[in-house]
């Protein structure tokens, strides 16, 4: 018994630091794209990334048998997978490269706190999910948040186009969201399938869409590194990695642990990219993350008090 109770522990503690480790994968990307926005075209940029991981993950899905099981799917499951590809890479990786193209990573990071807040209301009306006490509460605090920290909201016409793709990205990012918790709630696929499928689909709309508009430059070494990088490691070995974990950490650990990349970025944004926050913007960064940490503690209390009622 204390071999077994050992050996659980060692277990969830080695899921803990793989999810904290992806974690800071995740985040370091926001500067290496900063970095390689200097050279690559953003949507190009997104396309490649994003594509490359693609052909990273083919031969894990089709030695696990990923063909034989999109080969079941009906209309709406088929319809489901390329909505999700459209939306969350598309559209919601696309609008981040954007808008860290025109805007510091800190506030881009800010603005898409607020997905939370955005998928707590769109489940209300979408999957009938009625936010809680606490979730009200969180959206609140993280609206108060951002509104310190944005504090006189003056936008300079260059950083324009960056606030309204990253807005964007925030309404893309939380109707994948909603669209993923239905596709994978529907249990027609596994997650790897739903991974690779969906961002086949939005890799390729990325990369045509990026290199009619933008066009594709002939890239440095130090660019096509940082590419090959995003694409195997933060993209495909971090997705693979992450999923292994989740076999071990219940939802609200793995919220928790996601959720500290909203203070990971900040941190790498002022050490590597030489970005500054005032004591306002700091606090409001602070009051904001609180905020999006209570609407999503919010979703898992009431999603456990059901299951328990309907037990």
């Amino acid at each position: 018994m204390f071999r077994v109770a050992g050996w659980q522990r060692s277990s969830h503690f080695t899921a803990v630091f793989q999810a904290l480790f992806v974690t800071f994968l995740w985040s370091t990307s926001w500067v290496l794209i900063k970095i390689g926005l200097v050279d690559i075209p953003a949507l190009t940029f997104a396309g490649l990334r994003y594509g490359l991981a693609f052909v990273c993950l083919l031969p894990v899905f089709f030695r696990s048998g990923g063909v034989a099981e999109v080969r079941q799917l009906n209309c709406s499951g088929w319809l489901g997978l390329l909505g999700l590809g459209l939306i969350f890479y598309a559209l919601t990786q696309g609008a981040q490269f954007l808008g860290l193209a025109y805007l510091p990573a800190v506030t881009v990071n800010v603005m898409l706190g607020f997905t939370s807040v955005v998928v707590a209301l769109l489940g209300l009306g979408l999957l009938g999910e009625r936010p809680s006490r606490w979730q009200w509460l969180g959206m609140f605090v993280a609206l108060g948040g951002g509104l310190l920290y944005f504090y006189p909201v003056q936008i300079p016409r260059a950083q324009m186009v960056g606030f309204v793709a990253a807005a964007i990205g925030v309404l893309a990012n939380a109707g994948s969201a909603v669209l993923g918790r239905s596709i994978n709630r529907a249990r027609w696929l596994r997650p790897l399938t739903i991974t690779t499928v969906s961002m086949g689909v939005g890799s390729t709309i990325l990369l045509v869409a990026g290199i009619t508009t933008q066009g594709l430059p002939t890239l440095s070494w130090q660019s096509w590194a940082i590419i090959g990088w995003l694409a195997v490691v933060n993209t495909a070995f971090a997705f693979t990695l992450w999923n292994v974990s989740l076999r071990t950490l219940s939802a609200m650990e793995s919220s928790i642990i996601n959720n500290t990349m909203a203070v990971q970025i900040p941190i790498l944004a002022v050490l590597f990219l030489g970005e500054r926050l005032n004591g306002r913007e700091a606090a409001g960064l602070v009051v904001a993350i609180i905020g999006a940490l209570l609407v999503q503690l919010g979703r898992r209390k009431t999603f456990t008090q059901r299951r328990k009622t309907v037990e």
